[in-house]
């Protein structure tokens, strides 16, 4: 298994199959050449932030002199400063297309947050915002009994029992940017933190641009008027690794026996 080390090159075969296959089937993202450019990016994105402002992913040279936040230039413009030929910058952009309301909404919620506490302190709201900006995996289920499973690390249970239900009963859609970055060079430990969302069978049936649109509805529902993110307590770890297709040497389920990095849960 590699060490993760950041990419300076553009390499599309980092980005073929496992985790990268919404990304490919949705933006042919493994099929460019090089670094794909603003002109690019700009063309997925029609949509506004939820200050009204039209979102647009702006280089981040033009920002040198700025002192503003990060999330106050969104808010305030609906620019997003994006750094050119960066991993990080260049699949927090693909989330905004796949995520637009559930993007904005962190957004605003940042902007709320920072009026009520300043940019110095940190609320555990803020704190689970970032978390999951960063490192979430959005986890359709349509047993709840799965999330049960995941909580409680029973891995083996919903990785190895339960395997042929991934794909159908169970379906992982990234929304950590940081998650991407890291597997493009996979490591034992990489882990994200899931949130599950219950989903009828008829989900399946859907276009994976379908699917998006509706998981970005229902986060959106579920963070604006369920508080599912006041804090980080429906989030749980989720080493990346053991998802069904998205490494190799998880074919076999002695792989799973590694207890360091699919810990049981502490008690």
């Amino acid at each position: 298994m590699k060490k993760f080390t950041p990419s300076e090159h553009y390499e599309p075969q980092l980005l073929r199959g496992g985790a990268f296959t919404h990304l490919n089937t949705l933006f042919g993202l493994g099929n460019q050449s090089g670094w794909p450019d603003f002109l690019w990016l700009n063309g997925l994105a029609h949509l506004k932030n939820s200050n009204g402002q039209k979102v647009s992913f702006v280089p981040d040279s033009q920002f040198q002199e700025e002192t503003r936040y990060y999330e106050q230039i969104i808010y305030e413009t609906g620019h997003i400063p994006t750094r050119e030929q960066n991993w990080h910058d260049l699949f927090g952009a693909l989330i905004w297309c796949l995520f637009p309301k559930t993007k904005s909404l962190l957004n605003k919620s940042h902007i709320d947050d920072i009026e009520q506490y300043g940019l110095k302190q940190r609320s555990k709201h803020r704190n689970a915002l970032t978390l999951f900006d960063e490192c979430g995996v959005v986890m359709a289920i349509t047993d709840e009994q799965i999330k049960t499973d995941l909580r409680a690390h029973n891995w083996h249970s919903v990785f190895v029992s339960k395997r042929t239900q991934w794909g159908k009963a169970i379906q992982p859609f990234i929304f950590g940017h940081a998650n991407y970055e890291m597997l493009t060079q996979p490591f034992i430990g990489l882990t994200g933190k899931v949130l599950c969302i219950v989903v009828g069978t008829s989900f399946s049936t859907l276009t994976l641009q379908q699917k998006y649109a509706y998981l970005d509805d229902i986060l959106y529902t579920r963070i604006a008027y369920e508080g599912i993110l006041k804090d980080n307590s429906q989030m749980s770890p989720l080493p990346l690794l053991g998802i069904p297709g998205w490494c190799e040497e998880n074919e076999d389920a002695k792989f799973y026996d590694n207890t360091d990095y699919f810990r049981a849960k502490r008690r």
